[in-house]
């Protein structure tokens, strides 16, 4: 057959050649969405109930921001800045390196009020204090685990275990995928080195593949090897995945195997992504004040570029996007660690509320910043370090059906336990399913006997939180 070029393609050469695909993709839509889901698992459901957000950007500060030198300030512990803690404060406490008897720390940075709301936020966060009437600030979470790799993957799984499904495989598998071109559910990395708990952050756990997070680099092709090597154009590589694809599908009405379904799925959306993701990852398209905005500079991977990357992803249907900043670990050089950290994170975070706000996007993109854990509110590293700290610490969330301009919790008067309104990362999860127009206790998958879900056994929407 003679070749044409993509402009001269004959409307009987269309039809002759892809009436296969044009009958798949009129057959999908007339079929009811159950069905669908079980020819496409990435085919756009329901939830249980209107929901209030439709998307998610997960910002996890991975290592364990200290909420006492960011959002939760402490005067007494100021006031007994190198003295014992109380006696009666560590019975049963178990930190992860140092030993509880530890000096007192106080905080290393000033605070003040801001907005509307008087929220207390760090000097060391200004653009965040810009925008303190939009989100809500979250003083009393807590978790189970103290070391970095369990806590991580507890909050992004809802146990400290490997194995289970994250948050974002919970929601494409609940919720099926907008995009056609792109995964429903991105990954980005940057900082100092990636996560501690590794792929098991964004992995389907017992759930199929396909509901997995993508990995995606900042510059360059999102994902390695998506263009086509030489030699290999467009026509012969189309030919080739029609092949493999009959094969996939011949065994995959053999077997069953849904893992089938997702090799097929991963092989069409690598197809489409070849002409969708070089467009999404062209951020200098943007116009100059918005780069300005998040500080991002196109050509040079950053968390400003992935906050920004994020927001392009949203807007072209994808379900969930997670970006994990791995730099919050500061056993000691506390000071200029977090003076770091805050100038490489605040001003883009701070960005992508505001952009998404103006957009008219924020109403239904709900937004997540925190990292697995809090530090202890006693030293270590000589007078300018922190240990890892479950018992309390802070997370903001803004949009998507978000109370905004609240303070939801309360720490003690040395930020060491929760007093009131304490939020476990099971009510975290009930609540963001919640906004996402879910019942935690009914989004379910049956595995090894029993009913699996996100929160477990556990799980309270925190009624404080939602607008």
């Amino acid at each position: 057959m003679t070749r044409r070029a993509p402009h001269q393609i004959a409307r009987r050469w269309f039809l002759q050649n892809c009436g296969v695909g044009l009958g798949s993709i009129t057959l999908a839509n007339l079929m009811p969405p159950a069905l669908q889901a079980a020819v496409d698992p990435l085919a756009a459901r329901q939830p249980h109930y209107a929901p209030k957000a439709k998307n998610v950007i997960f910002l996890f500060m991975a290592g364990g921001p200290s909420h006492l030198e960011l959002f939760d300030y402490k005067p007494r512990l100021a006031e007994f800045d190198g003295t014992l803690p109380p006696a009666k404060l560590l019975e049963g406490y178990r930190a992860a390196f140092i030993n509880p008897n530890s000096k007192l720390l106080g905080p290393k940075f000033k605070f003040s009020r801001h907005g509307e709301s008087g929220a207390e936020i760090s000097e060391l966060l200004p653009h965040t204090a810009e925008i303190a009437d939009d989100i809500a600030i979250v003083k009393s979470m807590a978790t189970d685990a103290f070391n970095h790799a369990p806590a991580q993957i507890m909050m992004n799984t809802g146990s400290p275990q490997f194995g289970r499904p994250s948050m974002g495989a919970w929601l494409i598998y609940g919720l099926g995928s907008e995009s056609q071109n792109l995964p429903g559910f991105v990954v980005f990395s940057s900082g100092k080195k990636g996560p501690s708990g590794g792929n098991s952050n964004w992995g389907a756990g017992f759930l199929p593949t396909v509901y997995q997070g993508v990995p995606f680099r900042s510059s360059g092709d999102p994902v390695l090897y998506l263009s086509n090597p030489e030699g290999v154009d467009a026509k012969l590589q189309r030919d080739s995945l029609d092949t493999i694809s009959r094969l996939n599908r011949m065994r995959l009405d053999t077997v069953g195997d849904p893992e089938i379904s997702t090799r097929i799925n991963s092989f069409e959306m690598a197809f489409r992504m070849q002409s969708s993701a070089p467009e999404l990852m062209e951020i200098s398209q943007e116009p100059k004040h918005v780069l300005d905005m998040y500080g991002a500079e196109p050509g040079k991977p950053s968390f400003a570029n992935n906050c920004l990357l994020a927001r392009r992803l949203v807007e072209r249907g994808v379900r969930f996007v997670q970006l994990f900043h791995e730099a919050w670990d500061q056993h000691g050089d506390l000071v200029s660690g977090l003076t770091e950290n805050c100038k490489a994170t605040d001003q883009a975070c701070a960005a992508l509320v505001k952009d998404l706000k103006q957009r008219g996007m924020l109403d239904d993109t709900l937004i997540v910043w925190g990292g697995e854990f809090g530090r202890t509110p006693m030293v270590q590293g000589g007078s300018d370090g922190r240990d890892h700290h479950p018992n309390a610490f802070t997370m903001w969330l803004a949009g998507g059906g978000i109370k905004p301009g609240i303070t939801v919790g309360e720490s003690d008067d040395l930020g060491f336990n929760v007093v009131a309104d304490g939020v476990h990362v099971h009510d975290l999860h009930a609540t963001l399913l919640h906004l996402l127009g879910f019942d935690h206790t009914k989004l379910t998958y049956h595995f090894q006997g029993r009913d699996y879900r996100l929160t477990d056994v556990h799980g309270q929407v925190v009624e404080k939180l939602l607008a």
